[in-house]
């Protein structure tokens, strides 16, 4: 029987651009058509207290198609399927597939669309023909990379590494009541084509280790769960990060004293709750969740034009064209915020979902709110111009915009020195939970550790703390930016 490997896409990708174009002659009633082809190998492990739990390898395969097409007017069509090993014999049959659905989809779409518009005279108006924002048209491959390759490591080899550093922190004491330690390494093939001629073959190699800890104290139990990842090989694991941006420990290391915090945390007292504000300082594992909550959700362009409001929410940034935040302080001047998928890590990518060269979007400048992360069809409704934020979880299901990597832009303070200027507050250390509200303008995030600063100095460490805040409110008051950018 064939094998999913990533190199099935050297074999069919010459043969998916011919099949868009002879279904493009056939079906003169198409304006554009865009596939998506995904394959991806990974291999993994988690170890339970010392003791292996699951350990293998797993295969994907999916495709998904765009068409857009009508008469009268233009409305989209999608189409997608995660496949399996029976279908390596006949995929481009099964891609024909695709393209037949979304188009058969497409044309509904917009018979449905000038129907209404026939019916409605005024409300139709707000249906729109849909159009995407030009591009420039690549052709490119970009190449994973990797110092030990996903693909030559045995779920084996994985398990019996995982399974001593979780034996490793089963042996620190009693006080550690429980361990679970896991790891995955993998490789994602992606080949994107379009009717505008655009072809796009990426290539990710994509590790991370996860440690849980459960410890017991004089204050109670405590759990904690934290991640070291990167888009590299199994060196990840082994050796950590050393930068740029990225700095993480070996995974046993990272796991040990993760299981040192929790103890020490299981054994401090709680943070009480203050009456009014009180003075923070926030670390950069903390800024981070931040960042992904109340910058990065509510700058994506979709959900601000209420495309995703039943099931994600929308964003206080944008209420409707006329009355939205553009060009409008919304924070300290000293602080600017943005998302750049050119930076290392998971959100790093060159091309979108799309085929969009990947750009570096200011959501606010200094204080000032800049720009939206978009797609093609959001882009054409404002106006503006693709950034390629386009993205999705699979090539089976439509993508959606979303973040890359999302951060507040490095300052120029350094760390003593903004805690030194602290009378009475807080120093809050890495992050556990997110609550926030539908429209993003407000947040409860709590962090793994709170210390007390008295007089310039941490003292006292505490848990179970974190921020309540209104988001623009939050964002105004900050008056000191750290030099320290790390990315999580």
């Amino acid at each position: 029987m064939k094998q999913i490997t990533i190199e099935i896409i050297d074999t069919i990708k010459d043969n998916i651009e011919s099949l868009q174009v002879l279904f493009i002659k056939k079906n003169p009633s198409i304006h554009y058509t865009d596939i998506r082809f995904e394959v991806s190998e990974d291999r993994g492990a988690f170890c339970e207290n010392g003791e292996e739990k699951y350990s293998g390898m797993d295969h994907g395969l999916s495709c998904g198609v765009r068409v857009l097409a009508g008469k009268k007017c233009i409305s989209p069509g999608y189409y997608g399927l995660t496949l399996g090993t029976e279908s390596l014999n006949h995929l481009e049959a099964t891609i024909e597939k695709c393209l037949d659905h979304a188009y058969q989809r497409a044309l509904c779409n917009a018979e449905w669309k000038a129907l209404s518009k026939e019916r409605f005279p005024h409300l139709g108006q707000s249906l729109w023909n849909m159009e995407l924002a030009p591009i420039e048209i690549h052709r490119d491959t970009i190449p994973a990379q990797f110092e030990r390759d996903p693909a030559n490591l045995s779920p084996q080899q994985i398990s019996t590494h995982i399974k001593d550093i979780s034996q490793e922190i089963k042996s620190m004491g009693s006080t550690v009541l429980y361990n679970q330690i896991g790891a995955s390494t993998m490789l994602s093939r992606e080949f994107f084509t379009s009717s505008e001629g655009t072809a796009i073959d990426q290539t990710f190699a994509i590790t991370y280790g996860i440690a849980y800890i459960v410890a017991s104290g004089k204050e109670g139990v405590q759990e904690h769960y934290d991640y070291i990842g990167h888009q590299r090989g199994w060196e990840v694991i082994e050796q950590g990060c050393d930068g740029p941006y990225i700095y993480s420990k070996d995974l046993r290391s990272f796991s040990r004293e993760l299981a040192q915090e929790t103890v020490e945390l299981a054994n401090a007292p709680a943070l009480q709750s203050t009456d009014g504000e009180v003075t923070v300082v926030t670390d950069p594992h903390y800024n981070a969740l931040v960042a992904h909550e109340i910058i990065g959700h509510p700058n994506e362009l979709d959900r601000a034009l209420k495309m995703e409001t039943s099931y994600a929410g929308r964003s206080w940034l944008f209420n409707n064209i006329q009355h939205n935040q553009q060009g409008k302080q919304v924070a300290s001047p000293l602080l600017s915020t943005y998302s750049d998928p050119s930076l290392p890590g998971f959100g790093h990518y060159t091309y979108d979902h799309e085929g969009t060269l990947g750009k570096k979007v200011y959501h606010i400048k200094q204080g000032i709110f800049n720009e939206f992360m978009n797609s093609r069809q959001t882009a054409a409704i404002l106006k503006a111009e693709p950034n390629g934020s386009y993205k999705s979880t699979s090539a089976s299901v439509v993508p959606l915009i979303r973040m890359s990597t999302t951060v507040f832009e490095n300052g120029i303070r350094d760390f003593n020195d903004i805690v030194s200027e602290v009378d009475q507050g807080y120093y809050l250390v890495g992050h556990r939970i997110p609550s926030i509200a539908e429209s993003r303008e407000n947040f409860r995030i709590t962090s793994r550790k709170v210390y007390e600063i008295k007089n310039g100095t941490i003292g006292q460490l505490f848990r179970d703390g974190g921020i309540t805040a209104d988001s623009r409110d939050f964002l105004m008051h900050v008056d000191a930016v750290g030099n320290d950018l790390k990315i999580y």
